[in-house]
């Protein structure tokens, strides 16, 4: 077994037969097939993805103690049939809560920078969003500098509220020193934003997309989560009807476009931490919440095993390319033959994720917003 041993202390164990309701588990179920932390921690050697749970809520606005929300994901997730047999799967159980807040922060960020520093992508299954800065922290404890997407109806910058989950991302985009290149906001609802809000994020050039945007182009928000490290989705952004347990809104993205976004999430080479927050299971019908988190996980793993046949931008015999000129700008565009995807060249001959969108609008001569947004952000 690796150094991460020393991680054992953070961590509590989870029973397979108490989630299963001692009716263990068939062949083919992800339950037989994921390494769980019962009485050890697991060989995490060929290991690629690894489940952390932390139920802590106390950032929140709930009153409630809520400690079996990551139990009642597993007890879904662990039922669904494993379809991605390159895709090898451990659950280190759940983190202790600390005496305070913040030392469960600590414990959270510790076990998440011990995990990404071996190599392995770390999904954390929650508890409130807050425990979004200890994510982010597991990066600035090592000085690494990320690009962020957060998928939420809400932007947490409360500046009047107690509740951490209400305004963290204050501390996270603009606490010193800081380690955010750039910062994606995907789903917001525009009745719960205040608009002096959206020209802040829009003169710190983060992009901010709005629920319905997103809907009637959903593909454009695979560039937008390919370039990301950090992922963190609130279930508030899901509409009520495909997530009884989120009380935020009744309006929000539907189930399926919600497991969409996370097969994005599993696409990206370059996602190595991914969180779901805010479920409640108190607020639960039917246990639906739970269910269309276990799918969202599966499609997680979907997107990461279709990513695995993506080949390197340095092997151009795997990519169409295009050259092409726009407002008097020459540049490339590549789409890979393996997945569909593309890319496009800046002036300094680096390459960023795009879409075909993109390449549209550049044959039609003009500038991709993209490009431009890219280019100001240097």
């Amino acid at each position: 077994m690796s150094d991460i041993l020393n991680i054992g202390d953070f961590l509590e164990p989870v029973s397979r037969a108490i989630i299963s309701e001692d009716t263990g588990y068939k062949d083919g179920q992800i339950g037989k097939k994921i390494a769980v932390y019962e009485t050890a921690l697991p060989d995490l050697t060929n290991v690629d993805l690894v489940l952390v749970g932390c139920p802590e809520i106390r950032g929140s606005w709930q009153l409630l103690p809520e400690k079996h929300a990551p139990d009642a994901i597993r007890q879904q997730f662990y039922a669904l049939y494993q379809w991605h047999s390159d895709i090898r799967m451990a659950d280190m159980g759940n983190i202790i809560s600390g005496a305070t807040l913040t030392d469960t922060y600590a414990a959270l960020k510790t076990v998440v920078a011990e995990l990404t520093a071996i190599g392995k992508t770390v999904v954390i299954l929650g508890g409130s969003h807050d425990l979004t800065l200890a994510q982010y922290q597991a990066y600035a404890s090592t000085g690494t500098i990320i690009e962020a997407t957060v998928v939420d109806a809400l932007i947490d910058l409360g500046m009047d509220t107690p509740n951490r989950s209400e305004n963290f991302l204050m501390e996270m985009l603009t606490g010193e020193p800081n380690f955010i290149r750039h910062y994606n906001h995907i789903g917001f609802q525009s009745y719960y934003v205040h608009p002096h809000m959206l020209e802040t994020m829009d003169k710190l050039r983060f992009d901010c997309f709005r629920v319905g945007h997103v809907r009637e182009n959903i593909e454009e928000m695979e560039p937008v989560i390919r370039s990301s490290k950090l992922f963190s989705f609130d279930i508030s952004a899901i509409a009520h009807a495909y997530a009884p347990a989120n009380r935020v809104s009744p309006n929000g993205f539907t189930g399926e476009e919600a497991c969409l976004l996370m097969r994005y999430a599993g696409l990206s080479p370059h996602v190595n931490t991914i969180g779901i927050y805010g479920y409640m299971p108190h607020n639960d019908h039917e246990n639906l919440t739970a269910r269309q988190i276990s799918q969202m996980l599966w499609y997680l793993v979907d997107g990461r095993s279709r990513g695995l046949r993506e080949a390197s931008l340095e092997q151009r015999d795997a990519f169409n390319e295009y050259h092409m000129a726009f407002a008097e700008v020459e540049t490339i565009f590549l789409q890979s033959k393996k997945t569909g995807r593309w890319w496009m060249q800046l002036p300094d001959k680096q390459f960023i994720a795009c879409s075909y969108r993109d390449y549209l609008v550049a044959s039609s001569n003009e500038i991709p917003e993209r490009w431009l947004r890219a280019q100001e952000r240097g």
